[in-house]
């Protein structure tokens, strides 16, 4: 059991990435609304009174998929429900970190709360006796199309009737160990009950959060990096001045954001009357990451409160739902990973600006004055490839057509694989933040610049991994150290308390 841990209420509210962060990292133990549980009561009554005569209620007395027209007596229906569960234990592939399973059991319950699920308040109940117990179910990760996680959410529903693996105490064992040993006992699915916990994207979501957040970190550091590449190049900081006054939301928040940066230290005087674009419109492309992350969050948010099940209740009548399908969750997040091929494409720019030298008598390929070396210019290799690396994960897959389930399933967002998509785009991106932080750091060194605030602190953190670059040596080791570095929460607490973006970091509990 988790002690020492303080309570976060579901009650069908909306809930934000803070709460959700200290859910799933197990510093907020989820309990349910008393008013929740009763219209949860209430919708359950619904079900169940229909069932009882006979009628048919979709997954709960009646097949699923192409089996929906097979009507179960009231004799199968314990049976029917419990191996429901069984039989979408079918996901494969890396395990979710537990955070992540820790998230979506709360968003699960969070969405039921509102009342129009269905499912039996015991359902709720043996939930949150997971979350209490800390029992994590072990979901492995690929079997959902992203038009409800019946795959991954069918790995939680069976650990609740003792099927499955379970991490408890550290250690990953049987389901039926788990609850053996948590003092809990098997779960009994009722009538509504399986489909409930099957029929829902609440691990998309919860991963999508994890992701999206862990985005908003990566972006961070790489407008840090970016005002240190465009200090040790002698970017004009008077784009940025008027992107903040004259710009759109995303933009101006960048622009001010940079601008009050350039201000900190002794900003170099501007050495071209007009800079690149990747220099000038930082402010413009950055922007856009952060207005397509915040959009992309606000949706999501909505989606921790707002029934995704099928079927639903509603004025005290079943009715057939589609909203599992998140379309517009999924194509805003797609947006985002748009988005972020463009920031790769800048840092790419400013790199390739450093590599070349020329602005402020930087060397060519930022070899030391002196020295017999290559220099640093090899690494534009590495760097186009991550580029390219981000660029093809942008294709949008949402719009990709599907058929299964005897032709009644052919609508898919493939949500979790677009979040999948988006973690490995999050580790490429912090990858160009640190060959963009050893180039700058690099710059700074040659020129003589004495770097102030959080520019100071990116290049210290850079020097303190990588030494300045001399004599020809292997990088491979020192670009992932640098990597792992900048991925650091701690100096991203330190990036947000030196140079805070309230907008954008309270959104994203960055400070956390």
């Amino acid at each position: 059991m988790l002690y020492q841990v303080k309570t976060t209420v579901l009650c069908g509210k909306p809930l934000d990435f803070a709460t959700l962060e200290d859910i799933g990292a197990g510093r907020a133990r989820p309990v349910a609304d008393d008013g929740g549980m009763e219209r949860v009561a209430a919708a359950h009554k619904v079900v169940a009174e229909r069932v009882a005569m006979g009628l048919p209620v979709y997954g709960s007395n009646t097949g699923v998929g192409s089996m929906k027209d097979r009507l179960w007596t009231a004799d199968d229906l314990a049976e029917f429900n419990n191996a429901l569960v069984r039989a979408h234990h079918f996901g494969t592939g890396e395990f979710f970190a537990p955070a992540i399973v820790r998230m979506a059991i709360a968003i699960r319950v969070n969405t039921a709360m509102r009342g129009h699920t269905g499912c039996s308040p015991d359902l709720i109940r043996a939930f949150l006796a997971l979350s209490e117990h800390d029992i994590i179910p072990a979901v492995r990760r690929h079997g959902s199309m992203g038009c409800a996680d019946i795959g991954l959410m069918g790995q939680i529903a069976s650990v609740l009737t003792g099927v499955g693996e379970a991490y408890y105490q550290g250690r990953l064992v049987s389901a039926d160990t788990a609850l053996a040993e948590a003092g809990l006992k098997p779960f009994v699915m009722q009538p509504r009950d399986a489909l409930a916990a099957l029929s829902v994207n609440a691990i998309s979501f919860a991963a999508a959060v994890n992701v999206l957040r862990e985005a908003a970190a990566a972006i961070r550091v790489l407008l840090v990096t970016g005002v240190m590449s465009s200090q040790a190049l002698g970017a004009s900081a008077d784009p940025w001045r008027v992107a903040a006054t004259l710009s759109t939301r995303g933009e101006a928040l960048v622009g001010s954001w940079l601008y009050g940066q350039s201000g900190i230290s002794d900003w170099p005087l501007p050495t071209a009357i007009h800079d690149p674009l990747s220099l000038r419109m930082t402010a413009q492309v950055f922007g856009a990451v952060v207005d397509t992350l915040l959009v992309a969050a606000g949706r999501l948010v909505e989606q921790t409160y707002l029934s995704d099940d099928n079927p639903v209740v509603i004025g005290g009548q079943v009715h057939s739902s589609g909203a599992s399908l998140p379309l517009t969750t999924t194509l805003y997040i797609e947006a985002a990973q748009i988005a972020f091929s463009h920031a790769a494409r800048n840092v790419l720019n400013r790199c390739i600006l450093l590599s070349n030298g020329g602005r402020r008598n930087l060397s060519v390929n930022l070899v030391a004055p002196g020295e017999v070396a290559t220099g640093l210019g090899p690494l534009m290799k590495l760097a186009v490839e991550l580029y390219m690396r981000v660029q093809s994960l942008a294709v949008p897959l949402s719009a990709q057509s599907i058929v299964v389930a005897g032709g009644l399933e052919e609508e898919a967002t493939f949500l979790p694989l677009i979040v999948e998509r988006m973690e490995t785009q999050v580790r490429d991106l912090r990858q160009l933040a640190a060959i963009e932080a050893m180039l700058s750091a690099q710059a700074i060194d040659l020129v003589g610049d004495q770097p102030q605030g959080i520019v100071k602190r990116a290049y210290d953190q850079t020097r303190s991994v990588s030494p300045m670059y001399l004599k020809d040596r292997p990088l491979s080791k020192e670009i992932e150290a640098l990597q792992d570095a900048f991925t650091c929460h701690d100096l991203l607490r330190s990036f947000v308390a030196l140079a805070p973006m309230p907008e954008f970091d309270d959104f994203f509990a960055l400070d956390k």
